[in-house]
This record gives C-alpha cells, structure tokens and sequence, in this order.
C-alpha cells in the first residue's frame, strides 16, 4: 500500500517548518509518496522536490489554491503540476494580492473586541508576508493567550459569523482549474467535510466541479471525521471521482493528525495518484 500524503504546508505559506524540515518529518511518519501544497504559493517547490528525493520520497508537485464559490470559500488542490508553468504562476500571483488588505480589516474588527495590535502580532508568524493568512492571527491569539488553541481562536472569533470574519473574493473555481489543468495537473477537491454548504449546494457543486474537468476528492484527510471518510468515499464512487489522501498538517501539534499516520483509503477507490509515472 503507497502512504501518500498529499496535503500539507510548509513556511511558504502557512505552516511553521521549512520545506526539508516537512519532509523529514513526512518521511519518520512512513510516507513513500508526498506533495507540499502551500496556500497559493509554489515558491518552495524546488526545495520540498529535493529533500523529498534525497529522503527517498517519491515526490509531486502541488499548491492549494484558494476559491470563492457559492459565496463561500473552498480550497482546491492542484497535484503533478509543473510549478513553472506562467499561467499557474501568474494567477496565483493575482489571487495573493488581496490577502494584506483582508488582514488589515480582520485585525480592525478584533481591535473592536478588545485585541490590540492583531496585525503586528499575526504578520510575526508569517514568513511570507504576501500569504497573512487567519491560521497567523490565530497563533498570535494563543500566544498572547486570548484562547488555548488555534481551533479554539476560528471558532470564537476568525470562523464565518464570528468577529474577526472577513469574506474575501478569491480565484473563481473556473480559474483554479484552469491553472491546474494548463500546469498539467490534477484538481481535487479539498476537505470538502470543512464547507457549510447544502446538500443541494455541494451537490451543484461536484456536478460542476466533474463537468470543468476535475479529476478527484480528499476523502481522507486530517480535517475529516472517521463518518466523513465513509461520506466522501461514497461522493467518490457517485461521481466518479479519484480519491485523495492527505493530512492537512501545517505544525506539530497544531491539527488532528501527523503525517503519514491517515487510514489508508478504502480499496475499491481508485487513487488520485494511480497513473503517476
């Protein structure tokens, strides 16, 4: 069985390990097949690439591209990209562009319910500044001991509702996959047990998701519960999706899961990574 991870994030974007740090710790959880897949970056491809090989890794190009649809935000992950392909690198340089702004209004709002300085605070935890991100706000909350965990910080003030809230427009879905498809990759589906949408919505979703060329779906994931294993495995035989298998993991003891430590998928799912020469 391959243990592939291929969802995780790097200093690139949001996590807290450098590329061959990530690799090192992918490679002690047993993974033989890995992608970095930082938040609308692939500056780090180049190293991840390197330390994965000189690790023994089979290793593929990824991103995790941030989507506005339905109103809501999703994420799509592109996977056996070429990170040097211009289209890719152009539009993912467009959709960075709006994140500075966004943090400068979430820091306002939680200003306005007694948190000083959030902006400061958050852009310390970010070694790219162009990608603030809210996952930077939160770990400056726990440091400054507003909450004990960064889940704790998105469910009482950066989650949808919440005070620190701020919608953004991000890529259209029909700009990802065009990026992803024009990079000769695969799009998948990210987490999708994260996103608040109807049955009605997620149903358009995937419908529109399949007929744009969309290859496959995270079904096992640091983000899903073991029920959500079972729900996306099922969306994946409905609609014919592959099936992808990653553990979202952005620092130690920050998620749910370590890399590597995921249930294998279920064995009458086809792999997103069964073609990959």
């Amino acid at each position: 069985m391959t243990n592939a991870d291929l969802h995780c994030h790097s200093t690139y974007s949001d996590g807290l390990l450098a590329p061959a740090d990530v690799a090192r710790r992918a490679r002690d959880g047993g993974v033989s097949l890995w992608a970095m897949t930082d938040h609308d970056e692939i500056a780090g491809q180049r190293e991840a690439r390197a330390a994965a090989e000189a690790l023994g890794m089979r290793y593929v190009e990824g991103v995790e591209i941030s989507v506005t649809w339905a109103n809501r935000t999703i994420h799509v992950v592109g996977l056996a990209i070429d990170s040097g392909n211009r289209g890719l690198v152009d539009g993912l340089a467009a959709t960075r562009g709006g994140r500075d702004g966004r943090g400068r209004v979430i820091a306002d709002r939680l200003a306005d319910v007694g948190i000083p300085d959030a902006y400061e605070g958050a852009l310390k935890y970010a070694n790219n500044p162009a990608l603030l991100s809210r996952t930077h706000f939160a770990r400056f909350l726990v440091e400054h001991g507003y909450c004990e965990s960064t889940s704790d910080v998105f469910a009482r003030y950066l989650a949808e509702g919440r005070p620190g809230f701020v919608p953004h427009q991000w890529a259209t879905l029909e700009q990802a996959m065009g990026w992803i498809q024009g990079a000769g990759g695969t799009a998948v589906i990210a987490h999708p047990g994260r996103y608040k949408y109807t049955q009605i919505e997620f149903a358009a979703l995937f419908d529109v998701f399949r007929d744009l060329g969309g290859g496959a779906i995270e079904v096992v994931t640091g983000s899903h519960t073991p029920d959500q294993y079972r729900e996306y495995a099922d969306v994946a035989r409905r609609y014919g999706f592959r099936a992808s298998r990653g553990s979202d993991f952005h620092a130690p003891g920050e998620g749910r899961t370590e890399l590597g430590s995921l249930p294998m998928l279920p064995d009458d799912l086809t792999p997103v990574w069964r073609d990959w020469q």
